[in-house]
C-alpha cells in the first residue's frame, strides 16, 4: 500500500508539471529549442599572437546575434583547421559570448636535409612545398615526404625512406629537418618482350631508352625504372615498327614488377607485331581550284613497292601542306586514306587535298620554359598567331622542338578559343640540362695517347646558341678549338657558325717535320628542302707553319718550310636521311664540297671532294647492319703552284691496313721516305656490323667485317721536279680486307681493326692493327 501511495503522488506531480509547461508560449517545444540553440552576443578570440582577431572571426561560420547549435560549432572548427594556420582550435560558450581559443602553427625558420647524397639540397627544395617563413602544417609535411620519396623513385631508389623532424624554437618558430636514408639503386634487372617474332629482344632493347643493369651501370642512369621513360619507350617502339612496315603493330601491355627483396625491376612488354606491309598504289587527289594533282606528285615520298614507312607518310603530309600554302591555300588540309589489302599485304595511299575550315590561331601559349627564351621555342613554328590553324604544321613544330634536345618532353595541344573560328595552342615543355664539362681520352696507333677537355653548351644563355671550347693534346699533338653556332641568324632559318683553332702536330714516326696550323672561319647554313638538304657557304683563313725539318729532308719539304697563309671560300651541299647520326642503321648521307683558295693569301687552288654513306639493316632480327661508303677528291693549282700541304693525304684512317699517309706519291731520296700527298684520290668501303652471338649485350661488344678499296695518285708538276726519287705517282689500286671489334666500353666507344692489304704498291707503308676511340662524360 505504501508503494502504491508513492506511485500515485509521483503521477499527480508529473501531470501538474506538464500542465504548467503547456500554458507557456511554445509549449514543450520551446524547452527543446532552448536546450539546443543559443545566441552569441560577441565572438571573442584568444591565444592568437600573429593572426588578427578579425581574420579568425572571418573563418567562423557563427555570427553574433544569430542562433547557433553544436553543428555550427563543429563547422566553424573544421573551417579554422582547413586554413592550415592552427595546430589546435577550441570553440566554447562562456556566458553570452562565444570564445574561440586557437593554438597557431609555428613558422618555419629553416628547412634542412640530412643523409642525402644523390639528390642535392637545391634539388629537394625544388620538390617540396614547404619553405622558410611559411606556416608549418602536418598535412603539408606529409605531402612533402611523399614528394621527396617520388623524387628518389624517379632517380631509381625505391628503398629510400624519409623521416621528418620538427625542432621547436622560441617565439613559436620551428626548424624542419628531413632525415633521409637513400638506400641502394633500384635497377632494371631484365627487359623482356613477349609476342615479337620478326625482331629479337636484343634488337628491340636497342630501340628503347631504358637499359638493363650491367657492369656499365655506374656510368648511366637509364637502367633505372622511370614510368615516364617507359611511356616514351612505348612510343619509340610504335615508331620503330611503323617505320619498318608493321602498320598493325600495337602494344598490349607494359608492366614493371618490383622485386622488393632483391631491389630490382623486371620490365615486360607484350606486343602484337601484325604483318609487314608494302606501299601499293599511291595517288594525289586535289580539290583545290587551279592546283593540278600531277604537279604535286613530286612531293610524295611514298612509292609503290617500298616497305611501308609512317615517317615517309608524315613528311609527305608536311610537304604537301606547305606547297598548298605556297600556292595560296593557307587552309588546305591533306588527309591520307589508306586501303589495306590483307591478302597481298599492301597499303594503297591516296592523299586528298581539300580546303579546310577557316579556323585561325588566336594565341600560342609557351609554358614550362624557365631558362629557354620564348622566341627560341616560337621560331620552331612555321605558323604564328593569326595564321590558319593546321595540325600537320603543329606536329612538325613538336618534332623540331624534340630534336633540339633542350627539353626532356614536348607536348603541343589545342583548345577552343574565344570564338568558334578561333583556336588556342598550348606548347608545354620540360627543360633538361644542355651544358656539359667533359673530357675525352683515346689512343691512336699513329699519335699515341690523345685526350681533350671541353666546355659545351647547346643552349647558351637560353638563346638556343651552341658554344664549345676545347683543349686537347697527346704525345705529339696539341689542339685548341672554339666553335659558336647561331641556328637562326637575323631571325631566319639560316645558321651562322664561327670557329677559331690552333693545331700542332710534332714530328714523329709518321712526320719528319712539325706542322702548326692556326686559323679561323665563318659560314652560313641554308636549308633547301626540309631538314634533309642543306647548303653551306663558308670562308676560312689559316696560317700553316712547317718547321723542325730533318737535315736530310726532301727538297719538297724544304721549300715548304716557314709560314704560308691560305684564304679560301667554299660551299657544300649535304643530303642527310640517317636515322641516327651517332649510330646509324638506315639512311643516306651525301656531301659535295668545293673550296677555292686565292682570296688573298699565298695559296691558289680549287679543291673538289665528294663523299657518301649508305646504311641498311640487312637482317633486322640479328642486328646485322650493312654499310657502303665512298669518297673522292681532286685539287688543281690555279696560277701559283701547289705545295705538298695543299694535296690530299690518306692512309689507315681511310683505307685500313696502311699507315696514316701510307699510300700515294713518296720521295724515296733518303732513308726516311716522305709522303708528298696526291692531287686525286678515291676510296670505297663495304662493311657489315653484327653483335657477337652468345655474349651478353650489356658488355657492348660487336664485330665487323670489311673490304676497303682506294688509291691516291698524281702530283703537282713543280713538286714532281723537286722530288729526289719519286715513287707511287701513278694510279695503283689498293685493296684490304679485315675484321673489327667494337666495344661500347666504360671509357667510350673503342674500335680495333685488323686489316691485311691484298693489293698494294711496293712503296706503301702498311699497318695490320689499328685501334682508336675516346669518351665523353
Amino acid at each position: 500500500m505504501r508503494i502504491l501511495s508513492k506511485l500515485f503522488r509521483a503521477s499527480v506531480l508529473t501531470l501538474a508539471l506538464l500542465s504548467a509547461f503547456s500554458l507557456m508560449p511554445g509549449g514543450v517545444g520551446n524547452l527543446v529549442v532552448s536546450a539546443e540553440a543559443a545566441v552569441a552576443n560577441a565572438i571573442v578570440v584568444r591565444c592568437n599572437t600573429r593572426i588578427e582577431d578579425e581574420t579568425v572571426r572571418s573563418y567562423v561560420t557563427i555570427k553574433p546575434g544569430r542562433a547557433y547549435g553544436p553543428a555550427d560549432i563543429d563547422e566553424s572548427i573544421k573551417a579554422l583547421f582547413a586554413t592550415g594556420l592552427f595546430a589546435d582550435v577550441d570553440v566554447a560558450r562562456q556566458g553570452a559570448n562565444l570564445v574561440v581559443t586557437v593554438k597557431e602553427n609555428p613558422i618555419i625558420s629553416r628547412i634542412s636535409f640530412e643523409g642525402n647524397k644523390k639528390l642535392t639540397d637545391e634539388a629537394l627544395k625544388g620538390v617540396i612545398q614547404s619553405n622558410s617563413r611559411s606556416v608549418l602544417t602536418r598535412a603539408r609535411i606529409q605531402s612533402d615526404v611523399q614528394r621527396i620519396l617520388e623524387a628518389y623513385r624517379r632517380s631509381g631508389r625505391f628503398r629510400a625512406t624519409v623521416d621528418p623532424k620538427i625542432i621547436d624554437r622560441k617565439d613559436n618558430r620551428a626548424d624542419l629537418v628531413f632525415e633521409i636514408k637513400e638506400g641502394t639503386k633500384t635497377g632494371v634487372e631484365r627487359i623482356t618482350f613477349i609476342g615479337n617474332k620478326n625482331f629479337s629482344d636484343g634488337r628491340l632493347r636497342d630501340v628503347i631508352r631504358t637499359r638493363q643493369s650491367g657492369f656499365l651501370s655506374w656510368l648511366r642512369t637509364t637502367d633505372i625504372y622511370d614510368p615516364d621513360r617507359l611511356n616514351a619507350d612505348k612510343e619509340l617502339l610504335r615508331r620503330f615498327y611503323y617505320k619498318h612496315g608493321y602498320a598493325d603493330f600495337r602494344i598490349v601491355s607494359a608492366v614493371a614488377d618490383l622485386d622488393r627483396e632483391q631491389n630490382v625491376f623486371y620490365v615486360t612488354l607484350t606486343v602484337e607485331e601484325g604483318d609487314e606491309y608494302i606501299f601499293g598504289d599511291v595517288d594525289v587527289v586535289s580539290s583545290l581550284q587551279g592546283v593540278n594533282s600531277d604537279s604535286l606528285k613530286s612531293y610524295v615520298r611514298t612509292h609503290p613497292g617500298d616497305t611501308y614507312n609512317s615517317e615517309d607518310v608524315e613528311k609527305t603530309l608536311e610537304d604537301l601542306t606547305v606547297e598548298a600554302a605556297n600556292r595560296g591555300y593557307a587552309f588546305a588540309q591533306v588527309r591520307p586514306r589508306g586501303d589495306r589489302n590483307y591478302e597481298n599485304h599492301t597499303i594503297s595511299l591516296t592523299y586528298n587535298i581539300e580546303e579546310g575550315p577557316r579556323v585561325y590561331i588566336e594565341r600560342i601559349n609557351i609554358r614550362g620554359n624557365d631558362r629557354t627564351r620564348e622566341y627560341v621555342i616560337r621560331r620552331e613554328f612555321d605558323i604564328a598567331e593569326g595564321d590558319a590553324y593546321n595540325r600537320v604544321l603543329l606536329d612538325k613544330a613538336e618534332r623540331r622542338l624534340k630534336n633540339l634536345q633542350y627539353f626532356k618532353d614536348v607536348k603541343i595541344t589545342s583548345e577552343r578559343g574565344s570564338a568558334p573560328d578561333r583556336v588556342i595552342v598550348n606548347a608545354d615543355v620540360e627543360e633538361q640540362s644542355t651544358g656539359e664539362v667533359s673530357f675525352g681520352i683515346g689512343y691512336s696507333t699513329s699519335d699515341g695517347v690523345i685526350g681533350d677537355i671541353s666546355l659545351t653548351e647547346k643552349n647558351f644563355l637560353g638563346r638556343g646558341q651552341y658554344v664549345r671550347v676545347a683543349v686537347g693534346g697527346g704525345t705529339d699533338t696539341h689542339t685548341y678549338d672554339f666553335n659558336f653556332t647561331e641556328p637562326y641568324f637575323l631571325g631566319r632559318r639560316i645558321s651562322l657558325y664561327l670557329e677559331a683553332y690552333q693545331h700542332v702536330y710534332e714530328d714523329n714516326s709518321v712526320r719528319d717535320y712539325t706542322q702548326r696550323q692556326t686559323g679561323a672561319g665563318f659560314g652560313f647554313g641554308l636549308p633547301l628542302r626540309g631538314d634533309e638538304l642543306k647548303l653551306n657557304l663558308f670562308y676560312k683563313i689559316y696560317e700553316t707553319k712547317i718547321s723542325d725539318l730533318a737535315d736530310d729532308a726532301s727538297q719538297v719539304l724544304l721549300d715548304a718550310e716557314g709560314n704560308r697563309l691560305t684564304s679560301l671560300v667554299g660551299y657544300s651541299l649535304v643530303y642527310n636521311t640517317l636515322d641516327d647520326n651517332n649510330n646509324p642503321r638506315d639512311g643516306i648521307y651525301a656531301k659535295f664540297q668545293q673550296e677555292f683558295a686565292g682570296v688573298g693569301g699565298d695559296a691558289e687552288y680549287l679543291q673538289t671532294t665528294v663523299e657518301g654513306r649508305y646504311y641498311r639493316e640487312l637482317v633486322p632480327d640479328w642486328g646485322l647492319v650493312g654499310m657502303l661508303k665512298g669518297s673522292a677528291g681532286d685539287v688543281v693549282g690555279i696560277g701559283k703552284r701547289l705545295q705538298f700541304t695543299d694535296q690530299f693525304f690518306i692512309g689507315g684512317e681511310t683505307i685500313r691496313g696502311f699507315e696514316n699517309s701510307g699510300i700515294g706519291p713518296r720521295d724515296m731520296a733518303n732513308d726516311d721516305d716522305e709522303a708528298l700527298g696526291g692531287t686525286y684520290y678515291f676510296a670505297a668501303t663495304a662493311e657489315a656490323q653484327f653483335p657477337f652471338p652468345g655474349i651478353p649485350e650489356e658488355f657492348g661488344l660487336s664485330g665487323a667485317i670489311f673490304t676497303d678499296v682506294g688509291s691516291l695518285w698524281g702530283i703537282d708538276s713543280d713538286l714532281k721536279d723537286k722530288a729526289g726519287e719519286l715513287a707511287s705517282e701513278d694510279f695503283d689500286l689498293r685493296v684490304s680486307v679485315g675484321f673489327g671489334i667494337l666495344w661500347k666500353s666504360p671509357f667510350g666507344p673503342l674500335r680495333a681493326d685488323f686489316a691485311v692489304p691484298v693489293m698494294k704498291n711496293d712503296a706503301d707503308q702498311t699497318q695490320v692493327f689499328r685501334i682508336g676511340g675516346g669518351t665523353r662524360f
